[in-house]
């Protein structure tokens, strides 16, 4: 019988071993009734999401790093015409031309560059992916709070929380429990495309700390009577701490401001 392979802690791998689980994040990432045209599995790792993704998929390429794994995961899925092993890195993924999902069980210590590719691919429709639970509640604002990246993106990107994993579903288990993000890109865009710059801006100044707050921040760059309507207009008290400013709120606070000054 063939030795279990050793798991590599270099590539941060926490195995999901619960079929439940792995049946749950594929529903999420391709729902019934639906078919995936195309999509890409971040760390296919021993198959288990592969497995319930596949039947689901037109097209599916499983990503895994570690090249002990590709083999095996070949010869599991031969049989499996729609399912392509790619034994390569998945952040040097070519970004598709045609519309695309993603799904995986990220390793932990990589989500934030993953995120990052998903979020800078103009194709891809949707992600579905298994996080550490403290960053999957921090970017979807399950805290109360919300961050710099979320706000920065929210005009054309939907961040959900859609689930919990608990650590025991892995091998080895890790210390902490795990939570699937949902993001979405949107049909429509809350913002223009010539708005996009204005907005960066506006986020990046009330991010900055600048001037104590997030008031004190805008009205660096606005008169503080407009900086009081936006407020106003976003029933923002004006003591809000940055953080605790929903999405909606600094969609209201753009149209009120408009560009920031350069």
């Amino acid at each position: 019988m063939a030795r279990p392979t050793r798991v590599s802690r270099a590539l941060s791998q926490n195995f999901l071993a619960d079929r439940t689980a792995a049946g749950r994040l594929a529903r999420l990432a391709v729902p019934h009734g639906r078919e995936a045209p195309l999509l890409l599995e971040v760390g296919a790792g021993k198959g288990a999401l592969t497995e319930q993704l596949a039947p689901h998929c037109r097209r599916l390429f499983a990503y895994e790093i570690d090249p002990r794994l590709v083999a095996a995961l070949r010869s599991r899925f031969s049989d499996t015409p729609q399912v392509r092993v790619v034994g390569e890195d998945f952040l040097t993924a070519r970004l598709p031309r045609t519309p695309f999902s993603v799904a995986g069980n990220v390793p932990f210590s990589r989500t934030a560059a993953i995120v990052d590719w998903c979020l800078r691919a103009p194709a891809l429709t949707d992600a579905t992916l298994l996080t550490q639970l403290e960053y999957a509640r921090k970017r979807t604002g399950d805290y109360g709070s919300w961050t710099r990246l979320t706000i920065l993106t929210w005009p054309r990107h939907e961040w959900r929380l859609v689930g919990r994993v608990g650590r025991h579903s892995f091998r080895p288990v890790p210390r902490v429990d795990a939570g699937i993000v949902r993001i979405e890109r949107r049909r429509t865009p809350l913002l223009g495309a010539g708005a996009q710059d204005g907005w960066r801006r506006l986020v990046e100044l009330g991010f900055s700390g600048v001037g104590g707050s997030l008031h004190a921040s805008l009205c660096r760059a606005h008169p503080r009577r407009r900086v009081d309507a936006a407020f106003r207009a976003a029933r923002l008290d004006t003591r809000a701490l940055v953080g605790e400013v929903p999405p909606g709120a600094w969609l209201t606070l753009h149209e009120v401001l408009g560009v920031p000054a350069t």
